[in-house]
């Protein structure tokens, strides 16, 4: 499923009327398409009275047409006419006639009009601005936008149904004015706007429901974004042959792990068997051998000699994992190596002057130390690479500030891999992983429970189990994304976002990937 801009979405508009679609019929598309979920989210309409806010432009019309059809359909309509439309206005004029009560804004100065269809309103569908958000919301529509949010906050207050975005959500980036109301749920029209898939766009818009409005096949070709789902997912796994043996899956090298971080390394080799990895190696140092062999069973190591405890040598660790590279068909690098002037040593060495490398994924450490290097240290890498950064770490490899890189993720998620020529993995709520021909893919989960120690070594280690079973890098990345969000979610489900630890995720791992399998 593609994501669209505003601008994206406009261009698609013209499309549709260039092929014979018209924006009216898309409308009655919409309209229907509203009421048919409002109908859906209520669960009967008898007795129900609904309040529609009405703003000037389509995603008002879209509005009045649900209410033409919820009130044909027994429920009590009231449509408030927030923002005065043009005349002569058929859309008005035919929710007046199906006998839908109207008010106007304008005739309501103190707003007593507004809360007395509040007050028995059930729903209030939000058709105001939608994607037409160009200033601040101030005045009257403001006032009215915020009684209508006071109504809906109350215990037994109206539930709020947006149509294609909460008015004064930017559909863009997912900034909100003061007075955006909260929906619980979005009637997203044709495409989900790329301002739902932000962290401030998932708090304001609920559940988003992503609605057909009658867009031929072929409009969005040139659209680069696109959500993950299931049955996208579901086509990248890799097979499992009933007859194979540990070979045919592939072979994982980690190169991970240090005195500070020992858990670093069990998570990484861990999510990587997890996800089906056919042999996974740990190359650790040599003095937190016995520590991570503890806590993980099934991996085989690769230990790293150290020129004094806690500090790696360099020079032949560089050289013991060159001579092994050639039996491995994926390489991840960084989880929990730290930043000691060695293992810096040793990162420069493998990944910037080293050996030839399989594909390769590069985490944690292993990026803050190419972002010491400075400018063009992505020349220098000889691999197909993923890179996994989170913000922070985005913004050391880029010099933008991590505040300028959240308001524009995709884009800088884009911009990067096209520049570095890696697919470039955005970590975060609804993580961005983006490939250097151009195309992205959004992440539809976003999880404050997998804000938490760890997390991010899963995913690393879940990336290189897919690509070391000979899935391509950027389907891995995205596929292992998907993979990590929905264990993330299962998790949550059980033990509530606040208790999760990234520890928990793994058991989670095998039962999506066999849920996705089944099609369930």
């Amino acid at each position: 499923m593609k994501i669209v801009t505003s601008a994206q979405m406009r261009l698609i508009e013209e499309r549709c009327a260039a092929a014979g679609v018209s924006t009216d019929m898309l409308m009655e598309c919409a309209g229907l398409a509203v009421a048919q979920r409002v109908r859906h989210h209520l669960g009967h309409l008898a007795g129900v009275h609904v309040l529609v806010l009405v703003g000037r432009g389509n995603n008002g019309a879209d509005g009045l047409v649900a209410a033409a059809h919820l009130r044909r359909w027994g429920a009590g309509v009231t449509a408030y006419v927030c923002l005065e439309r043009p005349t002569p206005d058929p859309w008005l004029d035919r929710a007046r006639d199906r006998g839908v009560v109207i008010i106007h804004a304008a005739s309501d100065d103190t707003l007593a009009a507004l809360r007395g269809a509040l007050d028995p309103a059930h729903a209030v569908i939000d058709a105001v601005l939608g994607t037409g958000r160009s200033r601040p919301i101030e005045g009257r529509l403001g006032s009215i936008l915020r009684s209508v949010g006071d109504a809906a906050a109350k215990r037994y207050g109206p539930s709020v149904i947006s149509v294609d975005m909460p008015s004064g959500l930017d559909a863009d980036t997912g900034e909100s004015e003061p007075s955006t109301l909260k929906a619980d749920v979005t009637v997203a029209l044709g495409y989900p706007k790329l301002g739902l898939c932000s962290s401030g766009g998932r708090e304001r818009s609920g559940v988003v429901d992503v609605v057909d409005i009658g867009i031929p096949a072929g409009m969005d070709d040139d659209v680069p974004l696109r959500l993950m789902s299931p049955e996208w997912a579901r086509t990248l796994l890799p097979e499992r042959p009933s007859a194979a043996h540990k070979g045919d899956f592939g072979r994982a090298l980690i190169v991970a792990g240090s005195s500070n971080y020992v858990g670093a390394a069990y998570l990484a080799a861990s999510a990587a068997t997890r996800v089906g990895s056919g042999l996974v190696t740990l190359a650790v140092p040599v003095g937190i051998l016995s520590a991570v062999a503890g806590k993980v069973s099934e991996p085989t190591y690769l230990p790293l000699p150290e020129s004094e405890p806690g500090e790696v040598d360099a020079g032949a660790a560089a050289a013991l994992i060159a001579r092994s590279l050639p039996n491995y068909d994926a390489l991840l690098v960084g989880c929990g190596l730290g930043q000691a002037p060695a293992t810096k040593a040793l990162v420069r060495r493998l990944l910037c002057s080293g050996p030839p490398l399989p594909p390769t994924v590069i985490d944690a450490d292993g990026l803050n130390i190419l972002a010491s290097q400075g400018d063009g240290w992505w020349e220098r890498l000889s691999a197909p690479t993923v890179l996994t950064p989170h913000p922070g770490e985005m913004s050391r490899l880029t010099g933008a500030s991590s505040r300028e890189i959240q308001a524009d993720r995709a884009g800088y998620a884009m911009r990067s891999a096209a520049e570095w020529n890696t697919v470039t993995v955005l970590k975060g709520a609804h993580t961005v992983v983006a490939t250097p021909e151009g195309r992205a893919a959004i992440s539809p989960h976003a999880n404050a429970g997998l804000a938490s120690a760890g997390t991010g070594d899963v995913l690393a280690g879940v990336v290189a189990g897919l690509v070391s079973q000979g899935v391509r890098p950027d389907n891995a990345a995205e596929l292992g994304v998907f993979l990590h969000g929905e264990a993330g979610e299962r998790v949550r489900d059980d033990l509530g976002a606040a208790g999760m630890v990234a520890s928990d995720l793994l058991a989670a791992l095998p039962r999506v990937i066999r849920d996705l399998v089944s099609g369930a």
